[in-house]
């Protein structure tokens, strides 16, 4: 089969096209023909190791020191199960499927196997494939973020760097929650968060939140530009901090400054749960969780994929189809 394989980190050329062996399922697994896969800030953050200040170190232990140990990028998908392995009962071969791999990644190929016990759930029917395979990264994060933030219903949530993949997924699921919600993007996204059914918008180009004078019950910083020090005037007592991107500082941080301020905070990876990729898509199947794809590209042009999130200016999901 195909698959884009990186062995050193670096820019998108890194990337090379390959002919590797086609994985077989074993008893508990199940092959996926994909059909649909994402590139996302994940994936960029692994190729070319640019990650927030201080985790140089430690990714390079985690993910491999010259390169990264699984060298095939790709966290979700949407596909078809081509074959499944004999002890399998939730699934066979024919059947419409979304996965997500999560760390383990490998989705940038022609076929991808995952244990049936796993995060892999019927593709709701609504969706097409390409949809389908934005489901779970932002979506995810923001469940496992929300879940430890104890966000509830009647929360005032702002949401900075609404627009992006994580973002689009913590507008629309704090929706879903009762939360009364305030997104924080550029101009030309204003109206692309509002119909994700944010209450309010702000432009950051042309108002900064920390001087409008309203205070929040949970801030989440998609965009690592509303560290404590900024935000901390917006938020009320008791509200919470999600740090969902920022540095080591910042993380290691939030250890002492929640037991010495009247504030929460939650930071650190997401868990990923397989009953949360069941949510999300039960939720897109109900309307309540749409889609957002910016761009969509052909396999053989996953390179240009790349090079277009490395731009960092994305709205939603890029989508990369087979």
């Amino acid at each position: 089969m195909r698959a884009y394989v990186c062995t050193k980190y670096g820019p998108p050329e890194v990337l090379e096209l390959r002919d590797v062996p086609k994985p077989m399922p074993k008893d508990d697994e199940v092959l996926i023909k994909v059909r649909a896969t994402t590139v996302n800030s994940g994936d960029w953050r692994v190729r070319s190791r640019n990650v927030p200040p201080g985790f140089g170190l430690l990714v390079r232990l985690a993910l491999g020191w010259s390169g990264p140990r699984q060298p095939i990028l790709g966290t979700e998908l949407a596909g078809d199960v081509e074959e499944v392995g004999k002890s399998v009962r939730a699934f066979r071969a024919g059947d419409a499927v979304v996965a997500f791999s999560g760390v383990g990644m490998g989705c940038h190929a022609e076929y991808k196997v995952i244990r049936e016990s796993a995060a892999i759930v019927p593709k709701p029917a609504r969706l097409t494939y390409d949809e389908a395979a934005t489901l779970c990264f932002g979506g995810t994060t923001m469940l496992d973020y929300y879940r430890r933030g104890k966000l509830k219903r009647d929360d005032e949530v702002l949401v900075n760097g609404a627009s992006g993949t994580v973002g689009v997924a913590a507008v629309q699921l704090a929706k879903h929650f009762g939360a009364r919600v305030t997104g924080v993007c550029s101009a030309g996204k204003v109206e692309l968060v509002r119909s994700l059914g944010a209450d309010e918008v702000i432009d950051y180009r042309h108002s900064d939140f920390t001087q409008n004078g309203k205070r929040y019950d949970v801030i989440v910083d998609t965009a690592g530009t509303a560290p404590y020090q900024r935000s901390k005037g917006s938020l009320k007592d008791g509200g919470a901090l999600l740090i969902v991107l920022g540095g080591l500082p910042e993380t290691l941080a939030t250890l002492w400054r929640g037991a010495t301020t009247r504030h929460r905070f939650v930071a650190g990876p997401a868990s990923e749960k397989p009953d949360d990729v069941r949510t999300l898509a039960a939720l897109a199947q109900s309307g309540e969780l749409k889609p957002v794809i910016d761009r969509r590209y052909p396999f053989e042009r996953m390179l240009d994929a790349h090079r277009y999130v490395d731009e960092g200016h994305k709205a939603g999901s890029v989508v990369v189809t087979l």
